[in-house]
């Protein structure tokens, strides 16, 4: 969340530029000015008091002393009338924090400077393009056609376990899963990330910490007896380790890459852009973090872009670069980078990859922060990106390479599938 000081210091700033992300702030922000200033209030109040009751209680001991009672007893009456007060003022101030901090998660993270205006998909700036298109024999089919013609994912059979939107991969499809999990894992250690196992449900602190709660609390699967959330991507138990942490300057960048299982309740989809792959319940991702210093998060951020986009040159696939205007944003991110793929069975770009830098606002939520060489705490930046997601992946694949005797493995995967066809 962004930082009180900020707020309270830079007040018509903030609203100005959260205007890019068409959040009208201006009531919100006032909300919080004033909550705050009312808080203060009510602290110069509690200190008064404290002082004079510290006074007032060595007074009584020296009125004792010298025998009069009558002064140490309208002493005492009203030292305790005044620790009445204090409670009161205690818990006012109680309120008026709880207060401040829902209404600081309420407000979306201030876009960087490089965020292009537009409100919608269609705003977004195309950044760099890539890849050849293939060419498809006229009887190209999609891949949800494929995968039943192979016998690859079996969608109806997910219907029946579980519901829509959980397929179930079978035989070589199966294997293409595993291959591609642990292929963008292979990747990620050679690129420096260093592996973690996290734990697909999350307590409610975790979901606030990365921004997930109270923002997207409606996408995400909840067991209400044990108040743990699945987790809709790895970066939510990833970022987390680094919650109420203080890391060492030296030690920063930390890189670290996750495979999970992701959980979506995506209510409200619907139509032809969800059929077969294109959007799921649960699917699988390997995802990369970076903690980093204000300094140098910008250019850890690149840095993920450009490792991005060597996996889908390695996989072959025609790809683009969008850098997404404050309309489409998320909730959390100062600026993104989206990955689309070209799948041409379906003739439509498939969004594979979000990098983002959050810059300090998840970290000032996770209490983030690291030691500079000067011994000054100072908040982390924190970046995430999908490398990769995988259902529109294997969607692009299957359907990218077709060819008469099947589908065609790309060349980087075949050491992890052990086929260079589907047949």
């Amino acid at each position: 969340m962004l930082t009180l000081k900020l707020i309270t210091e830079n007040a018509q700033e903030v609203i100005d530029r959260l205007a890019k992300k068409h959040f009208d702030a201006k009531e919100i922000i006032e909300q919080v000015i004033d909550t705050d200033s009312k808080r203060k209030t009510s602290q110069q109040v509690l200190d008064k008091n404290l002082s004079e009751l510290n006074r007032l209680s060595k007074s009584i001991g020296q009125w004792m002393k010298e025998g009069n009672s009558g002064a140490a007893e309208a002493a005492r009456r009203e030292v305790a009338a005044m620790k009445e007060g204090n409670k009161q003022l205690e818990a006012g101030m109680k309120a008026a924090e709880k207060k401040l901090t829902e209404l600081l998660c309420q407000i979306p993270n201030l876009p960087s400077e490089h965020v292009p205006a537009g409100k919608h998909a269609e705003d977004n700036v195309i950044e760099k393009t890539g890849g050849t298109f293939p060419e498809l024999p006229e009887n190209a089919l999609p891949h949800w056609d494929l995968a039943k013609k192979y016998d690859l994912i079996d969608f109806e059979l997910g219907v029946k376990i579980a519901g829509a939107g959980f397929p179930v991969y079978k035989q070589q499809g199966a294997r293409l899963q595993r291959a591609l999990i642990n292929f963008f894992l292979d990747n990620a250690r050679d690129a420096g990330y260093i592996e973690i196992q996290p734990p697909y449900l999350v307590n409610a602190d975790s979901g606030y910490g990365t921004g997930n709660l109270p923002d997207k609390e409606g996408q995400m699967y909840y067991c209400h007896s044990d108040e743990l959330y699945l987790i809709p991507t790895a970066e939510v138990p990833v970022t987390n380790i680094y919650r109420d942490v203080i890391l060492e300057e030296k030690d920063l960048p930390v890189k670290n890459t996750a495979y999970s299982a992701c959980f979506r309740r995506e209510a409200g989809s619907y139509g032809k852009d969800v059929r077969g792959l294109n959007r799921l319940h649960q699917f699988d991702k390997v995802e990369i973090v970076r903690i980093d210093k204000p300094g140098h998060s910008y250019e850890s951020l690149q840095e993920m872009v450009c490792y991005v986009q060597s996996l889908v040159e390695k996989l072959e696939l025609p790809w683009r670069i969008l850098r997404l205007c404050g309309g489409d944003m998320s909730f959390t991110s100062a600026l993104t980078f989206d990955f689309e793929v070209y799948s041409a069975a379906q003739q439509r770009w498939l969004e594979v990859s979000s990098v983002s830098n959050f810059e300090s606002y998840q970290a000032n939520r996770l209490k983030c922060r690291y030691r500079s060489d000067d011994k000054k705490i100072q908040l982390c930046h924190t970046l995430n990106g999908s490398a990769l997601a995988l259902p529109r992946i294997v969607a692009a694949l299957l359907e990218n390479n077709q060819v008469p005797e099947g589908i065609r493995i790309p060349k980087a995967l075949v050491p992890y599938t052990g086929f260079e066809l589907i047949a």
